[in-house]
């Protein structure tokens, strides 16, 4: 049974039914900075591997999965059903929605905005400082949105201030300068549009398009999208 006071697990943290947190996961790390909030609220079934971090002064929603030696920074909101695997961080500040993923090796900067499934494939650094070095950096600082159902490929970099538009898809390795508008695939240094995500056919089923999470169940099942066995 896990209770609240043990070593690793603060006295102001509020654990949901369910929770699986390994006694090497430290729940409740005192920030650094002073913030007003010094509780945190975890919702039910959560599950935290050995050398997970989460810091005092965030919520975060039913189903949490929590890598190894990933962190959580403090004033953070978390939806439901989110992953994070090993290594990777979201700074203070973030709103993040329901079932998101984040995989390893990932940065996620403060004051970053990542809707509704979305995924964010290993490597991804989500930049936030316009003018860094500069003296007024901090007041310039400026996160990333992501909106609903957009997925990143590996190693991409979004830089401060962009949004990327619902169910667009970014190829691995870009880096984002500008905003990206809704339902398209780019790629490339500086990323470009290349196409349509409704343009993607699929390579072991020629015929079918992709299907974005967008797209409502009837209208895949009208555009007849089949799965064959291989």
């Amino acid at each position: 049974m896990i209770k609240r006071g043990q070593n690793n697990i603060h006295v102001k943290v509020k654990l949901g039914k369910g929770c699986a947190i390994d006694k090497a996961a430290l729940i409740g790390a005192v920030p650094i900075r002073k913030i007003k909030n010094l509780h945190v609220v975890i919702g039910n079934n959560a599950v935290c591997l050995y050398g997970g971090i989460v810091y005092l002064g965030t919520k975060i929603g039913d189903n949490l999965i929590l890598g190894h030696y990933a962190i959580i920074r403090e004033e953070n909101i978390i939806g439901d059903n989110f992953k994070m695997w090993s290594n990777s961080v979201i700074d203070y500040g973030c709103v993040i929605g329901d079932n998101v993923k984040v995989h390893s090796n990932c940065y996620i900067a403060q004051f970053s905005r990542i809707e509704n499934n979305c995924f964010i494939a290993p490597g991804v650094v989500l930049a936030n400082d316009r003018h860094p070095g500069c003296v007024f950096s901090q007041k310039c600082l400026k996160g990333v949105v992501l909106r609903k159902n957009v997925q990143v490929g590996c190693n991409v970099t979004i830089l401060p201030g962009v949004t990327v538009g619902e169910g667009s898809i970014i190829g691995a390795g870009s880096v984002v300068v500008k905003d990206v508008p809704a339902l398209k695939v780019i790629c490339g240094n500086p990323a470009r549009v290349i196409k349509r995500v409704s343009d993607i056919q699929c390579l072991l089923f020629p015929g079918q398009t992709y299907i974005t999470r967008v797209q409502d169940h009837k209208q895949a099942v009208s555009r007849k999208c089949r799965t064959k066995k291989i």
